[in-house]
């Protein structure tokens, strides 16, 4: 499964969301169709991606939800969890502390960095946020695979650059300098402005 398409594996992780909004509504099986409506894509695109994964419903049934979000866990999650640093904690920062802290996931926060002292040396929802100065060593010491940048973006290289030194997996670039890192480094870049001019474009072209 590690060569499934990117598109395919976002979908996956929409796809458990809402099957898992679906089991606590009670639900037990769910057709392509009524997915595909959930995600706002067409039913074409449910089965490929579920076939993809080698799994397969029955015509009177459809997807068997709970296995569905067995073998999605199996795909996207590792046993034993995922750390992450958050660098920079400004409110983005802090926002994605306290969800993955509510959410309990096996994508685990295990430390934050900043440089400014009002803020280093604190406690936000049980991580600690250490100065930048001591990221290579943090990284290393608390075995950190993904790193989440919401700094500003002009020392978003700069701290790509240190993630990448001390020995990050992946990145997850949450300002709108983009950023080059080596190919063995996963990075995904996230552009708050480009997504919002998407939605005004199909706002201004609604009818």
């Amino acid at each position: 499964m590690k060569n499934l398409p990117d598109k395919t594996v976002e979908r996956l992780s929409q796809y458990r969301r809402s099957l898992n909004n679906q089991l606590t509504k009670g639900k037990t099986n769910i057709f392509s169709h009524e997915l595909a409506h959930l995600l706002h894509i067409t039913p074409v695109q449910v089965r490929r991606d579920i076939m993809l994964i080698g799994y397969s419903g029955t015509l009177r049934k459809g997807y068997d939800i709970k296995e569905m979000i067995n073998l999605i866990g199996k795909i996207i999650d590792t046993d034993e969890g995922q750390r992450i640093a958050v660098i920079g904690m400004g409110n983005l920062g802090k926002a994605f502390i306290h969800y993955l802290h509510e959410k309990g996931s096996k994508l685990r926060i295990v430390a934050s960095f900043d440089v400014n002292p009002d803020k280093t040396n604190k406690t936000y929802a049980g991580v600690h946020c250490y100065h930048f100065d001591r990221m290579a060593e943090i990284v290393k010491k608390e075995e950190i695979t993904i790193g989440i940048i919401t700094t500003p973006p002009e020392v978003a290289p700069q701290i790509a650059d240190k993630l990448v030194k001390a020995g990050i997996n992946g990145i997850l670039n949450y300002t709108p300098k983009l950023l080059s890192v080596p190919d063995e480094v996963y990075l995904e870049e996230y552009d708050m402005i480009t997504s919002l001019e998407k939605v005004a474009y199909f706002v201004k072209h609604r009818d």
